[in-house]
């Protein structure tokens, strides 16, 4: 395949290696949906040619894999009431059901910053190698959204109540965490980035993935998320969103106490619509059900004047101070209308995800 520096998805072959980068560095190679369509073409060709025999995804620039998808145009599509949105939504998740169920290794590069999208792009694929320098997370409930790209399917499935932690406060993870969560499976130092790109680019099958890998991973440092688990586990088993804050702030560990303040900074709407999600999510049997939901979710979402004015305040006017609506958890009443079949109907996914 053909690139220019101009393309924002570098596509090429070297030996039997299929390489997908994503080219917007100054935007940390956030997801619009000529970016989706380019993934999406790549790697159906790809699963059809037998000179291809595995597919490795990364990012340009130094500062990550993926920063999330087209937010902007969310919240213009919201405004204006059109199916931008919708349309984009529908296409991504059909490609994190496609990375699932790959049938060829797909080897992903999590280095950096790994976020929303750039979770689905990555963490559903079958070798997912993060370093030292991974900064991954769901950052929706900070702009009145919900965590999805299936990503309310691996939260719902980490550890205990991890997940649930995650979400609600939208925070982060460094690699041992995210390795711990499920969310990746092989910690190689960026130092070594380069060596392990070149060992790939030279294997002649398939079977010779896992030992290049392997190879190259190391021991990650520790972690920080699975010592608080006694006070996560605890507090996030609550029914509601508000039960879960009063444990936290009664709990007596100074971390709980400022998860909860978190918590409360976000939209109300959004939080109270995640914890359902997760919890309807851990009883679906696989990724398709809960990207059939998610789509659901995200579509109620557009008529939500959380997501419009979440993104204002992080993204466009940057104030950092958002006008919630409605504002306290208490006056959330209507969750199940983010449940309701979506408009355009379903993503008509079939089972068979591999995660």
């Amino acid at each position: 395949m053909n690139n220019t520096t101009k393309d924002k998805v570098l596509t090429t072959v070297q030996g039997r290696l299929g390489r997908i980068t994503l080219n917007r560095p100054r935007a940390i190679n956030a997801l619009d949906h000529q970016m989706i369509d380019e993934v999406q073409a790549a790697l159906v060709k790809w699963e059809e040619d037998d000179d291809v025999v595995a597919v490795l995804v990364d990012g340009a620039g130094d500062r990550g894999l993926c920063a999330g998808g087209d937010v902007r145009m969310m919240r213009d599509s919201a405004i204006a009431g059109d199916t931008r949105a919708a349309a984009f939504w529908r296409d991504e998740y059909l490609l994190n059901a496609h990375i699932a169920r790959y049938t060829k290794p797909y080897v992903v590069l999590m280095d950096g910053v790994v976020m929303g999208g750039g979770v689905g792009i990555s963490a559903h694929g079958s070798v997912r190698v993060v370093s030292e320098r991974s900064v991954i997370g769901m950052p929706e409930t900070t702009i009145g959204f919900v965590p999805d790209v299936g990503g309310t399917h691996l939260l719902s499935r980490a550890p205990g109540e991890l997940g649930t932690h995650l979400a609600l406060t939208a925070g982060s993870v460094g690699a041992t965490d995210a390795l711990h969560l499920g969310l990746a499976d092989h910690y190689v130092p960026s130092g070594r980035t380069a060596d392990l790109i070149a060992a790939l680019e030279g294997i002649t099958s398939a079977e010779e993935i896992t030992e290049v890998v392997a190879g190259h991973a190391e021991t990650p440092p520790a972690g920080d998320l699975l010592e608080q688990r006694h006070w996560i586990d605890a507090c996030y088993g609550a029914d509601t969103v508000e039960e879960i804050v009063a444990r936290l702030r009664s709990h007596g560990d100074p971390e709980a106490a400022k998860a909860a303040e978190t918590i409360l900074s976000k939209s109300p709407t959004s939080v109270k619509v995640t914890l359902e999600a997760l919890r309807r999510a851990g009883k679906l049997p696989n990724l398709s059900a809960v990207l059939e939901q998610e789509y659901r979710i995200s579509c109620a979402a557009l008529s939500s004047p959380d997501l419009v004015e979440g993104v204002r305040a992080q993204i466009v006017d940057k104030d950092r101070n958002p006008a919630w609506d409605p504002a306290r958890l208490e006056e959330v009443t209507d969750v199940e209308r983010f449940f309701a079949p979506a408009p355009g109907g379903p993503l008509g996914l079939v089972d068979g995800d591999a995660r």
